[in-house]
């Protein structure tokens, strides 16, 4: 019998801050500043509601995702989890059509999910930036009614367009937007750098996926298998956030200095080597882990992803303790 879907998505989130080194997030060594690990432990808690709904099909995805992070929000006292969220909500739901109780969570399965939003699940994700301070960058040029710090107020622009949840993520998933849902307000131009999580949106969370594969097949304790991923998911695509805070350049950088603790490898996350991964060095990774705090380098973007591959590879058969 599969463990509950809403208990393997609050676990995943657990499991990736505990995951450590992940140079430049908090983990359960590092603190950044005033944002605690303590407090993404209140998020995971508090977001339940949110992951239920997605659960039960009572409430629309942009719905459960704005009681989501309210609840994160509540428990946090702070932004702790929103692009998690954005990622997990679309899989619990895609787990719980599953005939089988989250087997057939597939690409496919979740991509269907996201194609079924509504203008609704559009407001709604909208007034969940009413519930937190999420940093973002400028909307396309044709898309300023579109800017996501008006919060519900964009409504009427939203139905005017007819523009759905999935539309919205593919307008940030356009590499030549700067914006990003965890980016910076007047962030540099991210020079063809997407929004990572709106590009699994309209993708088919293929590199999540992907990286849900690594775990699996990887050994040892899950928090150590999360912690390779997120280099290999690192090394594999420039990190939104990074490119969002500090330019194209630097998050590229970011990238190579992850890689060469996966030998070098550099591809994408797709095709990236499996085995490369499963020999990160994580011990080298703390030394990185410290250079990213003093740079002010925060991949967060990739945080996101590796917290819903935690999910996935929970789904299939992951455990945490064995």
């Amino acid at each position: 019998m599969n463990p509950d879907p809403v208990d393997d998505a609050t676990l995943a989130l657990l499991v990736e801050v505990a995951g450590t080194p992940k140079p430049g997030n908090v983990d359960r060594h590092r603190d950044l500043g005033d944002l605690r690990f303590e407090a993404f432990l209140g998020g995971a808690v508090g977001a339940r509601e949110g992951l239920e709904l997605a659960a039960n099909g009572e409430a629309g995805i942009g719905r459960a995702f704005e009681r989501g992070v309210a609840g994160m929000a509540a428990r946090s006292g702070t932004n702790t989890q929103f692009g998690c969220l954005l990622l997990l909500v679309p899989l619990v739901r895609a787990t719980a059509e599953a005939d089988d109780g989250g087997g057939s969570l597939s690409p496919a399965s979740v991509d269907r999910v996201t194609r079924e939003t509504t203008v609704d699940d559009a407001v709604a994700f909208y007034r969940a930036f009413e519930h937190v301070d999420v940093a973002v960058g400028e909307p396309p040029a044709d898309a300023d009614d579109l800017d996501v710090r008006r919060g519900g107020d964009a409504a009427p622009a939203l139905r005017e367009r007819g523009a759905t949840l999935r539309d919205v993520m593919s307008l940030s998933a356009n590499p030549t937007d700067p914006g990003d849902s965890d980016g910076a307000t007047d962030a540099p131009d991210t020079d063809g750098i997407p929004d990572r999580n709106a590009q699994e949106w309209v993708e088919g969370f293929p590199r999540t996926f992907r990286a849900a594969e690594w775990m699996r097949s990887d050994e040892g304790p899950l928090t150590d298998r999360a912690a390779r991923a997120f280099l290999g998911l690192l090394a594999a695509d420039p990190d939104t956030l990074v490119a969002a805070n500090h330019g194209p350049e630097t998050a590229r950088e970011a990238s190579e200095r992850a890689a060469a603790l996966l030998g070098g490898a550099r591809s994408t996350a797709t095709d990236i080597d499996a085995a490369a991964v499963h020999d990160a060095d994580l011990d080298a990774a703390e030394d990185l882990a410290d250079a990213f705090v003093d740079e002010g380098i925060n991949p967060g973007t990739t945080a996101d992803l590796t917290c819903a591959a935690l999910y996935i590879a929970l789904r299939r058969g992951a455990e945490v303790g064995r």
